[in-house]
């Protein structure tokens, strides 16, 4: 099989989807890679790493795009790369297709197979190829969360630990999976109060015995919500209901609850956000303001932290693109569960039924 690696074009991207030994790996396995010139340099591997293990360098995208049977992205194609879809390719890579109706027609049409990371499934309903990003995203929400808190920035001017005789900040976190226990580990250390909300009460008892004494657990409704918002100077978005929509917890009156200058990162923002008025973001363009708080919704956070978020990625999805390209898409659908998880859109026929719900297409099971 002849495996594409193209270079990220989404704003502020600077991820990679195979290293060096990816291609290692797939070369020893009698496969062909090529590697878009510079589609590394976000995240610190050189063109000549890649050649050394036995990649072609291609030129640009459109050559690239032509001529690999399986690209192997980070972010999902671009409107500028639509054009180079053919059918009966396979495109493996973050897709989100509930938070984008144009891109789940664009793809419906280009007759390709979308093997999506965030829905391959794992033991117990783990996300082991969404699992790391999200680590990643729920330490840097508190980061970003702290430089926004800051006068300069727009934000109340709070330090998230306070000092001593000053109170620290106060920051909710809701949802209890991988992104908010990420968070509330990184807010916990910052000696800031935490609190956890989550409807799962397994989750919180789980998180209650292993969350230091600084970071509270309470059972998220809507009263609890609007409760913590009154007394929230950083509020983090951590909802993920895998391939739909998040639910929007917060709404635009809701926010008049909370103190002017205080901030809210959607970490949710890929799949739609959980508040009401978010919209996508970029790391050059981070943040808004709506009712006088303000908005950190940037859709690929982990992109700006390239080299490690690159690394952590490719740990786990190299095993997946090994099979894939050793199988086949046919053959890997039909010996691999998570596999027929991870397939939302095969030659045209939407095969998610969250993505078919979320626009009213029909969905059609593999």
């Amino acid at each position: 099989m002849i495996v594409g690696v193209p270079k990220e074009v989404k704003k502020d991207e600077y991820r990679v989807a195979l290293l060096p030994v990816g291609v290692y790996e797939l070369v020893k396995h009698g496969h062909q890679v090529l590697v878009e010139q510079n589609a590394g340099i976000g995240s610190g591997v050189s063109d000549a790493e890649y050649v050394d293990q036995g990649a072609e360098i291609v030129p640009n995208s459109k050559e690239l795009f032509e001529r690999a049977d399986m690209l192997v992205k980070v972010k999902e194609p671009q409107p500028i790369e639509y054009k180079w879809l053919r059918p009966n390719q396979i495109i493996f890579t973050f897709f989100h297709f509930a938070a984008d109706r144009e891109l789940t027609e664009a793809m419906i049409k280009s007759g390709t197979t979308c093997v999506a990371y965030e829905t391959l499934s794992g033991p117990n309903g783990s996300l082991p190829l969404l699992t790391p990003m999200s680590e990643v995203a729920g330490r840097m929400s508190i980061q970003e969360g702290a430089r926004f808190l800051e006068r300069p920035q727009m934000g109340r001017g709070i330090l998230l630990g306070g000092v001593p005789g000053v109170a620290p900040a106060h920051i909710t976190i809701i949802g209890g999976g991988v992104v908010g226990t990420n968070a509330a580990k990184i807010a916990a250390g910052f000696q800031a109060d935490v609190t956890i909300l989550d409807v799962n009460m397994e989750r919180l008892r789980y998180l209650d015995d292993i969350m230091p004494a600084n970071v509270n657990v309470l059972f998220s409704d809507r009263m609890t919500i609007r409760e913590q918002l009154q007394l929230s100077d950083l509020v983090i978005g951590a909802v993920l209901i895998p391939a739909a929509r998040a639910p929007k917890l917060i709404t635009r009156e809701d926010l008049k609850l909370m103190k002017p200058g205080s901030v809210i990162v959607d970490v949710a923002v890929d799949q739609g956000g959980c508040v009401e008025t978010t919209r996508p973001t970029s790391h050059s363009d981070p943040v808004y303001i709506e009712e006088e708080v303000v908005h950190y919704c940037v859709a690929n956070m982990p992109g700006a932290v390239g080299r490690t978020s690159t690394f952590a990625l490719c740990n786990v999805t190299l095993p997946w693109v090994v099979m894939l390209a050793n199988q086949g898409i046919a053959d890997a659908i039909q010996s691999s569960q998570p596999i027929r998880d991870a397939v939302n859109i095969h030659q045209g026929r939407v095969s998610n039924r969250p993505v078919a719900e979320t626009f009213n297409m029909k969905f059609e099971s593999l």
